[in-house]
């Protein structure tokens, strides 16, 4: 009985932190700035989203074919409806292009056969340029769709998103994606042009802009649009849509007779006097001689060179991140002491990083928005690299529910296919079928009595990654040869591998939930 009702209360704190508030963060990080010479991107997914991984093959398409352009893909894909949402509402076709390119289907679309990886964030905008939606049919999930599917390049892809955005028009919030390939990144942001827009009145239904990360630099976007003064005759540097500063004018948002430069994160989703710890964190440990304040986020530059070179393993590291050793760190806050029978102050083991809205108002402890968040249906730390074949040297460190207490697992561009129970997944019903109830429940249940339970967790988690990061290597060294006999055989070799590893890991953390729900 016991067990039944701890099983009971876990399900319904699971429920409750998977509807929480979306907030993504991704860190981004030049190819001159890391240690191994690759382009880093990344992304956590904040919130309820899809989290089954599809992947979907290349496909070549007959003359005059069209494309279907659907909204709702953040939450239900088309081949694997959840019964939660509403169905996924198609809202008109473009052409096809004769061939589209593998990609990598979830709740926003992360990566295709080139290597082409993106990190989504939401950046929100100014309430006068809202979509109209009885006319604009293009949402980010679906640009990013299309985009990967015709592009071999983060330039490209970029340049695909932002002219299907022009001509079919953008019904989407603020978004920010980071764009990355083998030699460059790019952030691409791009908002609505008003609700009297219209497809039938010659302008343009978006106003986009992007900004190449330099090369040696390393910058973190979370929410709040990152670009800043624009230079429109530098295309080395920045992409735009023509209309990108007269939607401001048009709209109040700027004004060209103030004598100030036109400055793009502050005309379309004002920032100005706004605090992010995680924008403030990040730059704080990749660039401490900066000595960055944590009341001037919202001036901080666009990018900058990181202390020292940055590895995967530093960036995977900084998602584990939960602001110890800060005025911020709500582990040793002083509400989790008191005084035992024998007069000393102890930390009870009810002490968590991850303090619940409602226990943290209880309590008076104020809860930053960290990197590590545990409200996450799922996350990626994405490696491009030029001197390896593209179906290895793309590869995505993966994982599902907290980063922070999850498994990351390598998932090579070249892979094929993923286990059934990484596509399956219902929110509204447990599922031992679907990996993701695993991990979430595992994270779930930790945080309940986080003193007592974490080195449970960790005495599974650690020795685990550990043997992945170790064999990952030597499995691409192994491809890497069989690449040359015969490509076929190396994306075999990474498909296998990568299942392996997922259907491990999915049935550790399954003993794992057991032994914790046992133990609470």
């Amino acid at each position: 009985m016991l067990k039944r009702r701890a099983l009971w209360i876990a399900l319904v704190v699971i429920v409750g932190a998977a509807f929480g508030a979306a907030a993504c963060t991704d860190i981004m990080v030049g190819k001159l700035a890391s240690t191994d010479g690759s382009v880093i991107t990344s992304h956590t997914c904040d919130g309820a989203y899809d989290s089954r991984l599809v992947v979907v093959p290349a496909a070549d398409h007959q003359p005059g074919g069209m494309a279907p352009v659907y909204k709702g893909i953040i939450r239900a894909y088309p081949q694997f409806p959840i019964e939660r949402y509403k169905p996924m509402e198609k809202l008109g076709e473009i052409p096809e292009v004769p061939h589209t390119y593998k990609i990598f289907q979830i709740g926003y679309p992360f990566a295709n056969e080139y290597q082409v990886l993106i990190g989504e964030q939401t950046i929100g905008n100014s309430n006068k340029i809202a979509a109209n939606r009885e006319q604009a049919i293009m949402y980010i999930e679906q640009l990013e769709i299309f985009g990967l599917q015709r592009g071999k390049t983060a330039r490209e892809v970029v340049q695909i998103m932002g002219q299907l955005a022009e001509q079919y028009g953008y019904a989407d919030g603020g978004e920010g994606l980071a764009v990355a390939d083998e030699n460059e990144l790019w952030l691409f942001e791009c908002y609505a042009v008003g609700p009297l827009w219209t497809k039938d009145s010659g302008k343009p239904g978006a106003v986009w802009c992007a900004q190449r990360l330099p090369d040696d630099h390393v910058s973190v976007t979370c929410n709040k649009s990152r670009i800043g003064e624009v230079d429109p005759n530098d295309s080395a540097n920045f992409m735009m849509s023509s209309n990108y500063k007269q939607v401001a004018i048009d709209f109040g948002l700027y004004d060209p007779a103030s004598g100030q430069p036109f400055v793009w994160k502050y005309a379309y989703a004002d920032c100005r006097g706004k605090v992010d710890d995680r924008l403030w964190r990040v730059f704080s440990l990749l660039n401490p001689s900066g000595n960055w304040d944590h009341e001037q986020v919202a001036n901080y530059p666009f990018s900058v060179k990181p202390d020292a070179k940055v590895s995967i393993q530093r960036v995977i590291e900084l998602y584990h991140d939960q602001m110890a050793g800060t005025i911020y760190d709500a582990y040793e806050n002083e509400a989790w002491y008191y005084t035992d029978s024998k007069g000393n102050r102890v930390k009870t083991p009810f002490a968590t990083p991850v303090v619940p809205s409602g226990m943290s108002s209880w309590l008076g402890i104020s809860v930053p928005r960290k990197i590590a968040g545990n409200t996450c249906s799922y996350f990626f730390v994405g490696q491009c690299r030029d001197w390896l074949p593209a179906d290895i040297g793309g590869v995505l460190w993966f994982g599902l529910s907290a980063p922070a207490t999850s498994t990351w697992i390598p998932v090579w561009v070249g892979v094929e296919r993923v286990p059934v129970s990484w596509t399956t997944l219902d929110r509204k019903k447990f599922d031992r079928n679907s990996a993701w109830w695993a991990f979430e429940i595992a994270d779930n249940l930790v945080n309940q009595r986080y003193g007592d339970l974490k080195p449970v967790l960790d005495a599974v988690h650690l020795p685990l990654q550990a043997e992945i990061d170790a064999m990952a290597p030597i499995i691409e060294q192994t491809a890497l040869t069989m690449y040359a006999l015969d490509p076929a055989l190396a994306r075999a070799l990474l498909t296998d591998f990568t299942s392996t590893t997922m259907l491990k890991a999915e049935a550790a953390y399954w003993k794992l939930m057991d032994e914790l729900l046992f133990k609470l």
